[in-house]
């Protein structure tokens, strides 16, 4: 078994409104970030995991996404892996 690490990023869907990410952005134009035009806010995940090829790897963190690491109803969700050095 070899040990890899897989950066998951998780965002609101494009078709969705994200109402922290307009927050955010309300309160930068207010303290004078006016060249911000949008602000949208996701989750980034970092796993560590154990399997016999990256490409089991990477079906296991597709898994894990789609059962407990995103709500496919309003997020997506992109993901890298990457084996571990010693």
């Amino acid at each position: 078994m070899k040990k890899y690490i897989a950066e998951i990023n998780v965002m609101p869907l494009k078709t969705l409104l994200d109402p922290q990410g307009k927050a955010v952005h309300h309160s930068m134009k207010n303290i004078g970030f006016s060249e911000v035009s949008s602000v949208r806010i996701g989750k980034h995940i970092t796993l560590e995991l154990e399997a016999e090829s990256k490409e089991k790897a990477m079906e296991r963190v597709n898994e894990a996404c789609n059962k407990i690491l995103a709500n496919p109803v309003m997020e997506g969700y992109e993901y890298d892996v990457k084996e571990m050095e010693d």
